[in-house]
């Protein structure tokens, strides 16, 4: 969908890092980086990892172009071999990354890049981007879908999008997230979701009367007549009015698809058009609602017993409501010293902003048993577990917290994506990756998926990253101690002298 070259959509301080690696020698040294969040949204139990596709794609065609080398030159913080440098960058690094679709939690790489330290420092923004909106939109709509239950749900957003891009991947990520069909018929033509739509009311307004336009819709879509009935008055016009038109096109052999409240007591109104409709016979008729819709007002109104078969759900979808970003964050997590991958920490006062050191994996565990999942384990690369167990895990942070695994499968999360610059793994349509979805939150227990105060999933450290976490932080500490002490009795010697 973009009509400019994607390599430059990233901060200027990825640009004068880059340069910063390239003056000082180091831009070849290779650094890995990880890709993930520390919070889930809306206090959800879950995110459903999404927006893949897009980085491959944007790592396909990394290359800086004349036009972009040409405004960095206007820039005048750039000399002219640091641009000829960025003339000949292309990404020759690895990528591993969680399959769309798939469950993840905080502190779990969504995406690990190695690379030279200048290419994987130029991707951050630009990663951060496609994966954390994509990732939010899809475990909004998987909320909006738990809400739904059995009945479908429509994302019906790109008008309240915050642009295009915004408006045609996050039907994508919404499709990702369960939902059944989109209005966006560019999502549609991309990706081949399902595309629904009715009349709006302009339709009923351009026309003499409700009943006129109703009967000028069921002529020009006769097999696909579904009419939006809360324009002037719902249950004294508008369902009347559409039973009379349906009647009339079902006695010319065509069947009548159904109405759209958009407006007022949905649980009162569909409850009501209901009735109206299964007293004239049409019991196969649908009724949609729309209009400001959420998870949470849809579950309200299906336990009040709101007869809806089908919800449209635009803004609070498209935008993640009130969780308008996912906070993931790109951090450096080994750097090459000596021709060695060398363990790198961020160290805070505040541990959830403490990161993990080192090339890591995560391994999911599942009961062989019920099949569902049992907990999630940060790990090195390099580490074996025993296959079946028994295992004991533990909190990171409060130790004392621990659980025995036995009798169980893992997976590694993470997979290949590209080695060595070179993509190496098919991506999926985006049906299979709904369909994965779908799986996969089969796998997890009912009290992880709750829309309000699920319980919490356990992601617990391996001992051995966990004590390669503590030794590191120890180390930091006492270098930081006793670089305090040697300039404290430095500034006491200046002052007495």
């Amino acid at each position: 969908m973009s009509r400019y070259n994607l390599t430059m959509a990233t901060d200027l301080y990825q640009l004068t890092m880059v340069y910063g690696y390239f003056k000082t020698g180091t831009a070849h040294l290779d650094g890995v980086f990880d890709l993930f969040f520390r919070r889930l949204p809306w206090g959800n139990g879950y995110a459903l990892a999404a927006g893949l596709e897009q980085a491959i794609e944007y790592l396909n065609e990394l290359e800086f172009t004349e036009d972009d080398l040409a405004y960095l030159r206007s820039l005048s913080l750039f000399p002219e071999e640091f641009l000829d440098y960025l003339r000949k960058m292309r990404f020759t690094g690895d990528i591993d990354a969680v399959v769309e679709g798939t469950p993840v939690f905080p502190g779990e790489p969504i995406l690990r890049v190695k690379a030279p330290i200048a290419q994987a420092q130029l991707l951050e923004t630009s990663l951060a981007n496609m994966i954390n909106h994509q990732t939010l939109i899809a475990t909004k709509a998987a909320r909006v879908m738990e809400a739904a239950g059995d009945t479908e749900v429509m994302e019906f957003g790109l008008r309240r999008a915050q642009g295009p891009d915004a408006g045609l991947y996050g039907s994508r990520a919404a499709f990702i997230g369960g939902c059944q069909a989109t209005s966006n018929v560019l999502a549609g033509q991309l990706y081949d979701i399902p595309v629904k739509g009715t009349h709006a009311h302009s339709w009923v307004m351009s026309f003499p009367d409700e009943l006129t336009a109703f009967r000028a819709y069921a002529d020009a879509y006769p097999h696909a007549c579904l009419l939006l009935v809360d324009t002037y008055d719902t249950i004294r016009s508008g369902v009347p009015n559409a039973i009379r038109v349906a009647k009339e096109l079902e006695a010319k052999g065509h069947k009548f698809l159904g109405i759209r409240l958009d407006s007022g007591d949905l649980a009162y109104l569909s409850k009501v058009a209901r009735e109206m409709l299964d007293e004239a016979g049409l019991e196969h008729a649908i009724i949609v609602g729309s209009g400001d819709l959420d998870e949470n007002i849809i579950r309200d109104l299906r336990v009040q017993g709101a007869r809806i078969d089908s919800w449209g759900v635009g803004t609070k979808l498209i935008t993640g409501d009130n969780n308008p970003a996912l906070g993931g964050v790109y951090k450096l997590v080994s750097l090459e010293e000596d021709g060695k991958l060398v363990p790198k920490i961020k160290v805070s006062e505040n541990a959830e902003k403490t990161t993990n050191p080192g090339v890591k994996d995560t391994v999911r565990f599942y009961s062989r048993e019920t099949g569902k999942a049992l907990a999630d384990l940060l790990i090195l690369e390099h580490e074996q577990l025993s296959p079946h167990g028994p295992l004991t895990i533990f909190d990171p942070v409060d130790t004392w917290k621990r659980k025995t695994l036995r009798d169980y499968d893992t997976e590694r999360l993470l997979v290949p994506i590209f080695r060595n610059g070179q993509q190496v793994y098919e991506c999926p349509s985006v049906q299979e990756i709904q369909s994965h979805a779908r799986q996969e939150l089969e796998r997890f227990w009912p009290e992880y998926k709750r829309l309000n105060n699920p319980e919490k999933y356990i992601v617990d450290l391996s001992e051995e990253l966990w004590h390669l976490k503590h030794k590191m932080i120890r180390e930091l500490r006492a270098s930081y101690s006793e670089n305090n002490h040697h300039n404290a009795r430095h500034d006491q010697g200046t002052k007495g002298s």
